[in-house]
């Protein structure tokens, strides 16, 4: 993205262009900010933004087991914005 445009071909992607919302906690001990996507896993609110390929997939699967592990019997929630892609088996 060199003119303010996306890559030919792409897709406008706030990550990767560095514009992630801030969000701020307050609580007795003082103020916290967090990235929207952390503090949505927080929530365990899992998002998959983007193309998947093997990196995406990887991640996904990451944030997913951490979530299990942590409560194996609340819900995971799951958000896909993804054209598609393919990952190797």
């Amino acid at each position: 993205m060199m003119n303010g445009m996306p890559p030919r071909g792409g897709e406008w992607n706030p990550v990767g262009l560095g514009l992630v919302p801030m969000v701020v906690e307050q609580s007795g001990r003082g103020e916290r900010a967090y990235d929207i996507y952390s503090r949505l896993l927080k929530e365990r609110v899992v998002f998959l933004v983007g193309p998947v390929n093997d990196v995406t997939a990887n991640l996904i699967v990451a944030q997913m087991l951490f979530l299990e592990s942590e409560n194996p019997d609340k819900d995971i929630n799951f958000y896909i914005n993804s054209p598609g892609g393919s990952v190797t088996a």
